[in-house]
């Protein structure tokens, strides 16, 4: 599950088009939809032609409302940057990009909207040399072009394969087993009550658990849960999230709070960061200054406190600590924005590196500046782990390799992992730095578990009558390359997780088991096959007879043994055969297919399949017209 936001000028056409990929227009206030002007958050999904469905997150464009704008862009996997055709790039274009860098947001596209409206081709050439300037050195260089026009339709089919590209290309959020929704939306529901809605990460919600509503520590329990309007009982990582909560007033919430599991996140006043002044900023930023703290949902004024300089030119970047007039929410690795709050101004952002330091630091101690450079770099096993964050399922080597570690700290940081149970080997064997075993950071891989015996279960669900799950089947759906797979499924049965039956995979454990009324149709052809022991009714009238899913069934537990695709006897009368056969040919060193027939008092078709059925097995070999046992 991923989450896409939109970012650009005011009238640049960014609802306009969600609501021609998605069917519905965001603005749903109706001041919005008076003045048709984006004030508060949209939101929308679509499902892309893979399958997979997305939410959608419309921010406001005007400049009197980028605070909103930056409610919604924190969360979210990948960008549709939208810039008009008749307009080019403007003002808030620019501070939209800005924030998007500042941000780190993994992905985007550039959507040339309105190009209806172009005088001519080579208009929209010139846009393009001007957008791809405008970009050059952020996160969106590089990032393709589209150009679309929501009111003919055209550039949309083209717009949505390259979203399904890039976001192909990123990994899906992993599950950290610590849930944090950031609070975009607060409401009530007739006959529900208070809902909230975010972007989750780090984990999992579930119907009826605990949670606890931070920095108010409400506590209260999850009655309910939704993505894109569809009853959930779990929520997962990356998707929006609507939950509906038992125990908390909705007159208790507000936006920028976080819902989390209990006793998981403590919020803080103060936290030390890596900031970056933009290089347009209007002028430096010095010690003791009041600015504005964004961070996920939350907004709240803080005190700058400048570490090792007395200010900050536009373009430097420095350490800060901060003083918050509110509690905050806040995780290593976190970003975040800085505006002026009068008049207002973006003037930048960073990284959280310590979100609860122990005190005010003395602002020019050398030491505490090399702290906060190692912080910043984080130890060699959390470098190596968001290495293989990053890489999902890869060789050991290529975990070093991303990491860029000394071989001796990447050794250590390695067997860090291994111990604390953060890395796991898909692999036997003697894990070391250079190796080629494959590894997988812990979340991805207690999701893939999750996924391959869920997978597995639903089979069983579906096909009761059915031993297991055919392999191929498994591999496609889980989309893994050869060696992952073969990896995957050699642990999971390892660890008892799972049961192979030749190119079947099944629980451990599971039974073909049938019910009254196929036990029934089970009884009356099986009388049929001791009436008849060498002559049984043909596959065909097998099917007839219990249909073809009890049929297979009888098959897999073996109860029946096929020996062609016209001739099946009971697995008793079958063995009984092989072994008559075998003391025949012993005896007299050979056996034809007369004699065969004339044996089992059985006609030449049931003959002549179960003598080719051995041939083919290698239980015999045929020299004319006779058959010998193969040596």
């Amino acid at each position: 599950m991923r989450v896409i936001g939109t970012a650009g000028h005011v009238d640049h056409g960014k609802s306009t088009l969600i609501a021609a990929l998605t069917g519905t227009h965001p603005d749903r206030l109706k001041e919005e939809q008076a003045r048709e002007m984006t004030i508060e958050l949209g939101f929308g999904w679509m499902t892309l032609p893979n399958g997979e469905e997305i939410g959608i997150v419309d921010v406001p464009g005007h400049r009197d409302f980028i605070e909103n704008m930056l409610a919604g862009v924190g969360g979210i996997d990948a960008v549709l940057l939208v810039i008009a055709a008749d307009e080019g790039v403007m003002p808030q274009t620019r501070e939209h990009l800005a924030i998007l860098d500042l941000l780190q947001i993994p992905a985007g596209l550039i959507v040339l909207t309105k190009t209806d409206l172009a005088p001519d081709p080579a208009w929209l050439d010139l846009v393009e040399t001007d957008i791809r300037a405008a970009v050059s050195g952020t996160v969106l260089d590089g990032s393709p072009i589209v150009r679309v026009s929501a009111r003919t339709k055209t550039g949309l089919n083209e717009l949505i394969t390259h979203l399904q590209t890039i976001l192909e290309k990123k990994p899906v959020r992993p599950d950290l087993r610590r849930p944090r929704l950031p609070i975009d939306r607060v409401f009530t529901m007739s006959g529900f009550g208070t809902v909230v809605t975010g972007t989750l990460s780090g984990g999992s919600l579930s119907a009826g658990d605990e949670v606890e509503i931070l920095p108010a520590s409400l506590t209260g329990r999850i009655r309910g849960l939704q993505t894109h309007k569809k009853k959930e009982e779990t929520a997962v990582p990356g998707s929006r999230t609507a939950v509906n909560l038992a125990g908390i007033n909705v007159e208790q919430i507000r936006r920028g709070d976080v819902l989390v599991h209990p006793r998981q996140y403590l919020p803080t006043r103060r936290l030390d960061a890596h900031f970056r002044l933009l290089k347009d900023a209007s002028a430096p930023i010095r010690h003791g200054q009041e600015v504005k703290f964004f961070l996920g949902t939350s907004e709240t004024i803080g005190i700058l406190r400048l570490l090792g300089v007395e200010e900050l030119h536009p373009g430097e970047q420095g350490w800060i600590q901060l003083e918050l007039r509110q509690p905050v929410v806040a995780v290593r690795g976190d970003r975040y924005i800085l505006r002026r709050p009068s008049p207002g101004e973006t003037l930048g952002g960073g990284t959280v590196v310590d979100p609860a330091p122990k005190g005010r630091h003395k602002r020019f101690d050398q030491a505490v500046l090399k702290s906060l450079e190692a912080l910043m770099r984080g130890s060699p096993a959390d470098i190596l782990f968001e290495a293989a964050l990053t890489l999902n399922i890869a060789p050991l080597k290529d975990l070093t390799r991303h990491s860029r570690l000394e071989p001796a700290d990447a050794e250590t940081a390695l067997k860090e992992l291994l111990a604390a149970g953060r890395l796991t080997l898909l692999e036997s064997g003697e894990p070391a730095p250079d190796s080629d075993l494959l590894a997988a950071a812990q979340p991805h891989w207690d999701a893939l578990r999750h996924q391959t015996l869920g997978l597995v279960e639903a089979y069983h669900r579906d096909f009761p009558l059915r031993r297991g799950i055919p392999r191929e089947e498994l591999k496609s759906k889980l989309k893994l390359p050869p060696r992952v797979f073969q990896a995957v499924m050699k642990k999971l049965t390892t660890e008892n997780l799972l049961a192979e039956w030749g190119a079947l995979a099944a629980k451990p454990g599971h039974e073909v088991r049938f019910g009254a009324q196929e036990q029934a149709k089970v009884q009356t052809l099986m009388r049929k096959f001791e009436a008849n022991r060498f002559a049984p009714p043909s596959v065909r009238e097998c099917q007839a007879e219990v249909g073809e899913e009890i049929f297979n069934a009888l098959l897999e537990r073996g109860d029946l043994a096929a020996v062609s695709s016209e001739v099946v006897f009971r697995k008793q009368d079958y063995e009984f055969m092989r072994g008559e056969i075998r003391r025949v040919i012993e005896k007299q060193g050979r056996i034809t297919l007369a004699e065969t027939r004339d044996i089992f008092q059985t006609s030449r078709k049931y003959a002549q399949a179960l003598l080719e059925h051995l041939d083919a097995i290698g239980m015999t070999v045929r020299d004319g017209d006779f058959r010998k046992l193969k040596k």
